[in-house]
């Protein structure tokens, strides 16, 4: 079951920080279609936030085709996104390029803008949301 981590002090939006790990999560294999997403009261009582957060969370990931809410049972896992499993050798790569980066004395945002200069170089310049 997917943990979610609350970053007050990162600027963004906490409901999207929610969707943000759940789309992640979908993308790296770790939530399948048929999984069940945490109840909006097992997430708060992990996080301390607000349910209506959850809940507008979790109706974002509705509304984009990801779960869907079963009155009485919960919210499932309609279908993953992409295909890149967390187990994949390119995970291991970027692992042990993060690794040298940081001991080559960079850290996060220089790692972050050297990420997204190759990202852009590699894959284009995200304009909305799913288009290069």
């Amino acid at each position: 079951m997917i943990e979610f981590r609350i970053d007050r002090h990162s600027g963004v939006s906490t409901y999207l920080q929610i969707v943000h790990q759940t789309e992640q999560a979908l993308r790296l294999g770790m939530l399948e279609p048929g999984d069940k997403l945490p109840t909006a009261r097992e997430v708060v009582e992990a996080t301390a936030i607000n349910p209506n957060t959850v809940l507008k969370a979790y109706r974002e990931l509705e509304r984009a085709g990801l779960v869907e809410a079963r009155r009485g049972l919960g919210t499932f896992v309609r279908r993953t996104l992409g295909s890149a499993p967390a187990d994949s050798p390119l995970r291991g790569e970027l692992d042990d390029w993060a690794r040298r980066a940081r001991e080559a004395g960079l850290d996060r945002d220089d790692v972050a803008a050297l990420f997204s200069s190759a990202l852009e170089a590699h894959f284009g310049t995200i304009t909305t949301k799913g288009n290069a």
